[in-house]
């Protein structure tokens, strides 16, 4: 697996939820032992769904277990403005449509593009990583190709 890189703020958030979810297991194996208790499993509808729910449930806490596994915290204080990385706040114009946008780079956990958090891993994201205030980048997005200038970069 991918190593996830976030701020402590992020790996603090998966911890939380991957106790929530580990909360929750008590509570579906409750679930399924009542309703095994009703009779016939084979035409029992609540044993089907508390199943199906622990089978999601495992799903999410083992993706929560692995991402935390494969957690890298990006010190703060170690990031520089000179070159575009993780954490950076960069400002950039969109030269087709002469829109001006701003957005942080973050790992993929973290993104939220409607607070302005945009996953390194994108293709926006990948572009712009490593280049410099002033630069034109290229992103390779499935629409086709997108140039940027990056018009600043701030923490």
């Amino acid at each position: 697996m991918a190593i996830h890189y976030l701020t402590q703020q992020g790996l603090d958030k998966l911890k939380k939820d991957l106790a929530d979810a580990l909360a929750q297991r008590p509570v579906i194996s409750a679930q399924i032992a009542e309703a095994r208790d009703k009779g016939d499993l084979s035409e029992n509808a609540e044993y089907e769904a508390a199943r199906e729910a622990q089978g999601l449930l495992e799903l999410n806490i083992s993706k929560l277990q692995d991402q935390i596994a494969n957690a890298r915290v990006i010190d703060e204080s170690m990031i520089g403005t000179d070159k575009v990385q993780m954490l950076n706040k960069v400002k950039v114009k969109n030269l087709a449509l002469n829109k001006v946008m701003e957005f942080t780079l973050v790992g993929e956990s973290e993104a939220d593009f409607t607070k302005g958090k945009l996953a390194a891993t994108t293709p926006i994201g990948k572009a712009l990583l490593g280049h410099s205030k002033g630069e034109i980048v290229e992103a390779k997005v499935p629409s086709g190709i997108i140039k940027f200038e990056i018009l600043d970069i701030t923490l």
